[in-house]
């Protein structure tokens, strides 16, 4: 059988070793180009960023970013054609496994293959009507299995159906060699390189494009033995069994996969989310979209705080996930949350989506805390979570009262998932993990508390700005009531929303709505989702908060009262008290009474 110049003879004399050969060829130049890269940004750019000003050291780091950004499309291009050979020589030696069967089994029965790939076989059987032997023939694919007597008087040989079975099966392996030599061939013709010094924009978006496609043709290779559906444990287990090689091929191909895979370890999430950061920039390059322009704006505004000089005391970034699903996704952590004994997780809420405005301001919070927390345990690190679709509101915070719960649930699993990486990767057994939840994010966590088993490996809860969690006591929420605290501040709507019951018979009872309402929440400590975290009947531990500005002033309606628990300029005795917690101090806190 011959298929496109291939025949059997040659792809059961292929070596695929030299295609595997090739490949580690060019994993090895992805490697040093890596190296190279990772050189620049750890040392280069910041020894020159300290010792050095002026517009010639401001030339030098811009050169050296440019260089350092060349190095990432090598990475890149170079870890792909790695993957796309290996896999090649994958494909090609399951259908020299599948000839070479054949092959055997034509021995076995002393049958001759062809070169054609047509089969004979010998004479055999007994004749009906003489009893002599049957005679042989060839059978070739396609053909009919054994000759037939018109009279139907004659048995047909035993070994005419054996043959043709052989015959179908190595034509088989050689039409599925030559789809697979075709089509990689495509694959291999694309990745090349435009010509120049510069990698711009849209040579980021050919190599977005490039992964894409090495990633679909390496499924059967690599991207279907990723454990997705594995507990973060299992997943962590997998990951330490796999060959460096190995790890390699998954972070060049997969960054965005091996990236948001919580029980991977820190270093190597961060290390594939940077990878993936630029191939989303490239993907999102030149959309005019709302969604793409927004999110673009909020992912270089990420890349410029992961390339920036660290100052005196500012903990290392670790982008722990990335991606533009939904509104968004993006998690980082201020510190090795593998490393330190205490790690907290900030959980967003309303209005909360991968922009400009989450890079400046909600990194900012994670940022604030560690640094405040690091004052009273140096090993301390601090997570931004947006890993989950937080709701969007065109009105703000005016129409929060029409929110339904979905969001909260679905978040809630996603980051019960995402701490359970952190129990699966942290070093030191047992650490101290608190999860923070402001706003609706205080709602999710509520559902992620609700789920069986609790939040994994989280010791504390601190809830700020919530609108009600979803239960209605601090020990509905798996931690025991000592270990959750709630910081509400006077002049924070979001904190005196009535709650549903409230609206409801409020609103059909017209004019008498507020005696009504009052009838319907007579301890005057329910929220839209559930008690009031802040009422004495709740149970928790109510630490202190400035009140904030008013809800009406003199510049008109604010509510910034509700977006200040975090700063520590704003409102020092809360970020305090969320960074003791943080660094597991909550003894220390400064108290407040209950509503």
């Amino acid at each position: 059988m011959k298929s496109s110049g291939l025949t059997w003879a040659v792809l059961r004399d292929l070596k695929c070793g030299e295609l595997e050969g090739a490949a580690d060829g060019w994993g090895e130049a992805s490697n040093r180009a890596d190296a190279a890269r990772d050189r620049i940004e750890q040392q280069l750019l910041n020894g020159l960023r300290d010792t050095q000003q002026g517009d010639a050291a401001t030339a030098a780091v811009a050169r050296l970013r440019q260089l350092s950004r060349n190095l990432q499309y090598v990475y890149t291009e170079c870890g792909l054609l790695r993957t796309t050979l290996n896999s090649l020589a994958h494909e090609l030696k399951a259908q020299q496994r599948v000839l070479a069967d054949a092959l055997d089994d034509a021995v076995t029965l002393k049958f001759t293959v062809r070169a054609d790939g047509a089969v004979t076989y010998p004479a055999a059987g007994d004749g009906l009507i003489d009893g002599r032997p049957l005679p042989g023939g060839t059978a070739s694919s396609g053909g009919l299995p054994g000759l037939q007597a018109p009279s139907g008087l004659v048995a047909p040989n035993p070994d005419a159906a054996r043959a043709q079975d052989i015959a179908d099966r190595v034509a088989g392996a050689v039409r599925a060699a030559a789809e697979i030599d075709w089509r990689y061939a495509g694959i291999l013709r694309r990745l090349k390189a435009e010509e120049g010094l510069k990698v711009p924009d849209s040579t980021l978006k050919d190599a977005a494009g490039d992964a894409a496609v090495v990633r679909d043709a390496a499924r059967a290779y690599l991207r279907n033995a990723i454990p997705h559906d594995a507990s973060p444990a299992e997943r962590h287990a997998w990951w330490k069994g796999l060959t460096q090689e190995q790890r390699e091929e998954y972070l060049a191909v997969y960054p965005d996969r091996i990236g948001n895979l919580d029980g991977i370890p820190a270093v190597v999430r961060d290390a594939a989310n940077r990878d993936n950061l630029q191939l989303l920039i490239g993907k999102l390059e030149g959309r005019d979209d709302e969604r793409s322009v927004t999110q673009l704006a909020g992912l270089r505004e990420i890349d410029r705080q992961l390339g920036a000089a660290l100052r005196p005391g500012d903990p290392p970034m670790y982008l722990m996930g990335i991606s533009d699903q939904g509104n968004g996704r993006a998690i980082v952590s201020f510190g090795n949350p593998d490393a330190a004994r205490n790690v907290s997780t900030y959980v967003p809420g309303l209005n909360t989506s991968l922009d400009k405005e989450f890079a400046e301001s909600d990194l900012k919070r994670a940022r604030d805390t560690v640094i405040a927390a690091r004052y009273y345990d140096p090993s301390t690190a601090a997570i931004a979570w947006l890993g989950y679709d937080a709701p969007q509101s065109p009105d703000g915070l005016g129409s929060l009262a029409v929110m339904g719960e979905e969001r909260a649930e679905v978040g809630g699993y996603a980051l019960n998932r995402f701490m359970g990486g952190l129990v699966a990767t942290n070093a030191n057994g047992d650490p101290h993990l608190t999860a923070i939840g402001h706003s609706y994010g205080s709602r999710t966590l509520g559902a992620a508390a609700q789920q069986e088993g609790g939040i994994p490996g989280v010791d504390d809860i601190v809830l700020v700005g919530s609108p009600g969690v979803g239960v209605g006591r601090a020990e509905d929420l798996g931690v025991g009531k000592q270990h959750v605290f709630v910081g509400a501040a006077e002049n924070d709507i979001v904190t005196k929303l009535p709650s549903k019951q409230q609206v409801a018979l409020g609103a059909a009872a017209g004019p008498f709505a507020y005696v009504v309402g009052d009838i319907a929440d007579q301890g005057d400590d329910d929220l839209w989702f559930g008690k009031d975290p802040a009422s004495e009947a709740f149970g928790a531990k109510r630490f202190r908060v400035d009140d904030g500005p008013h809800v009406v002033g003199v510049t008109g309606l604010s509510v910034d009262a509700h977006s200040q628990y975090f700063d520590p300029v704003r409102d020092a005795t809360s970020a305090n008290n969320i960074a003791l917690i943080s660094a597991g101090l909550p003894e220390k806190i400064k108290s407040e009474e209950y509503r």
